[in-house]
């Protein structure tokens, strides 16, 4: 082989060799998202529309991104253990639902940026300084539970006109229970409502609440989303008393009525929040969004087997009816 084919052969040889690392410093890196959830009823719709969001996006779960998903199973004292966790991974964004969960991301790091799917309050319960100017690692979705709690009284009293005692089911362990219970207080000073809050800590408590609002003559009940909120439903059924809540999923469950904030939008808006994380964005700079869309959901069942007839009113606003 004459000196020049040689030199040939060993420049192609060479050249082919290096192909695989170009090629590897050319893929994109794959960011790891976590994702942290208080399983309240609902999740579910949360996990399978996010990631959806974000592949159309662009991104493809093991291409350039993946997850770190942890849910609580329904026990909020494992959150701060489980933000803890992500954060000893190292993950690019954390993306917590509901407000106890995002409380836990805040008190496990000040650096990586969080992004709140649905949480309740975020000025009041601490995680922003104000909804235009976050000012720190938090931004994303505020679901605008506490005012929309203070609607459902307006639900109730409009289905139900006869009501004037009504218990407001409060989940003590979630930050988020102080601006629900108070939005609540104020629509019934301004109604001459009394309203009878009623502190559950666990799930024996939400069961011993019902004979007490039973005995008390409770006329309906305002349910905090971040209960079982399935469990509540099926004892306001079996005690005869009305119930709403602020969550689409509450009269699937069996509860008379929701007013809440489109669901599908927030987490549609959270899946942006990160892509803009990821392409540079600093949370701080990146005001809080707030629903622009609500919908009514009545459980027609429910309110036949508790003997309220729902006018024609409520009907022409209501966006589904379960039969």
């Amino acid at each position: 082989m004459s000196v020049r084919r040689r030199e040939f052969v060993t420049l192609v040889v060479g050249a082919v060799a290096t192909w695989p690392l170009s090629a590897r410093a050319q893929q994109p890196s794959v960011a790891t998202i976590g994702v942290l959830v208080h399983a309240a009823p609902g999740w579910e719709r949360f996990w399978q529309l996010f990631p959806q969001a974000l592949r159309e996006l662009g991104y493809i779960e093991g291409k350039n991104i993946q997850f770190e998903f942890r849910s609580d199973q329904g026990d909020i004292s494992r959150l701060p253990e489980l933000a803890a966790h992500l954060v000893r991974l190292k993950v690019k964004v954390i993306v917590p639902w509901f407000t106890p969960a995002a409380i836990a991301a805040k008190q496990a790091t000040r650096e990586i940026p969080i992004i709140c799917a649905a949480c309740g309050d975020m000025v009041g319960t601490g995680l922003v300084e104000s909804l235009d100017r976050p000012g720190g690692n938090v931004t994303g979705n505020s679901s605008l539970n506490a005012e929309l709690a203070a609607k459902t009284l307006d639900l109730i009293r409009e289905m139900i006109p006869s009501a004037k005692r009504i218990a407001a089911l409060v989940n003590a362990s979630d930050a988020f229970s102080k601006s629900f219970l108070k939005q609540i207080q104020l629509v019934g000073e301004a109604t001459g409502t009394v309203i009878d809050p009623i502190m559950i800590h666990g799930a024996e408590e939400l069961d011993a609440a019902f004979p007490i609002m039973e005995g008390r003559r409770t006329d309906a009940i305002i349910v905090q989303p971040s209960l079982p909120t399935k469990r509540a439903a099926d004892l306001a059924l079996r005690y005869r008393i009305p119930a709403v809540c602020a969550w689409r999923q509450f009269p699937r469950d069996g509860g008379l009525a929701a007013y809440f904030g489109a669901e599908d939008e927030m987490y549609q808006r959270a899946a942006v929040f990160v892509d803009k994380i990821l392409k540079g964005s600093k949370p701080a700079e990146l005001p809080v969004e707030q629903p622009t869309k609500f919908e009514l959901v009545v459980n027609m069942k429910t309110a036949k087997a508790l003997g309220i007839a729902v006018s024609q009113e409520i009907l022409v606003r209501t966006d589904q009816l379960i039969e």
